[in-house]
């Protein structure tokens, strides 16, 4: 039986899910990159727009192009306020609708592991980048315990249920990273990792927002209502909150960037 796959199609659950996440580790992220202003930009895998929100917001670019396969992510982008000037679209990340030397830089934020072919991705960013240009991604560390839901996931596979994974995990080590920008013939090639906290309001709120993601709704609304209490009876054990009910806890990305050679 085929492996089921995460579709993103919602863009509203998507922002309350990982939007928040990925502005928390976007703003370190740009931080790291330090860009010029004035840059032309494509953010491969804009999703929802979370992080074209912030190229927008704080590099005054002269150009943005987020590219995305859900139609359902591009209309939530659409709505936002760095639609003035970010045009969205939908394609692949692994066949670019861009010609050759076309960006300043090119971004994929929470992306990579869901490209069939990573080190394909990274030669379209690449090739659509001009001399000079930056190639950067960040991932959460995935097979590390640094993804958001891992809490969640965790104790789910310890009773033995599986929510799907995306397809290239191993994408997110940092020594592949490091590995495919070597591979890609990019030069001053730099890693860091990010580590982000967030906190939810209580564990009610906690469950209703990461049970919007794909990867776990669906398994837990196939689980029987006993197991779903027992899930959530090891995730409290898990993420414990303070004296006001509320819960705090982090998740870590692996960033990298490079230059295309002059």
């Amino acid at each position: 039986m085929a492996e089921p796959q995460i579709r993103f199609d919602d863009g509203a659950s998507y922002e309350q899910m990982m939007g928040i996440w990925s502005r928390l580790t976007g703003e370190i992220f740009l931080d790291w990159l330090a860009p010029p202003l004035g840059l032309r930009w494509i953010d491969i895998g804009c999703g929802n727009g979370a992080f074209t929100e912030l190229l927008v917001e704080r590099c005054s670019p002269s150009e943005v192009q987020g590219v995305d396969p859900s139609e359902g992510q591009l209309a939530f982008a659409r709505t936002r306020p760095a639609s003035r000037l970010a045009k969205f679209c939908k394609g692949d990340a692994m066949a670019l609708p861009f010609p050759a030397g076309s960006f300043d830089a090119a971004i994929m934020a929470l992306v990579l592991v869901f490209v069939p072919d990573p080190a394909k991705g990274v030669d379209e960013m690449v090739r659509v980048v001009g001399p000079g240009g930056t190639i950067a991604t960040y991932m959460w560390d995935m097979l590390g315990g640094g993804f958001p839901l891992d809490p969640i996931i965790l104790e789910m596979r310890a009773m033995g249920f599986a929510p799907p994974r995306p397809p290239r995990m191993d994408a997110s080590r940092m020594e592949a990273l490091r590995d495919l920008w070597m591979g890609a013939g990019l030069e001053a090639v730099e890693t860091r990792e990010i580590t982000v906290r967030r906190t939810f309001a209580d564990f009610d709120d906690l469950w209703m927002i990461n049970l919007k993601a794909p990867s776990l709704g669906p398994t837990v609304a196939a689980m029987e209502s006993g197991e779903v209490e027992t899930l959530k009876t090891r995730v409290r054990a898990r993420l414990p909150a303070d004296t006001e009910g509320r819960i705090t806890y982090g998740a870590r990305a692996h960033a990298i960037k490079g230059h295309v050679s002059k």
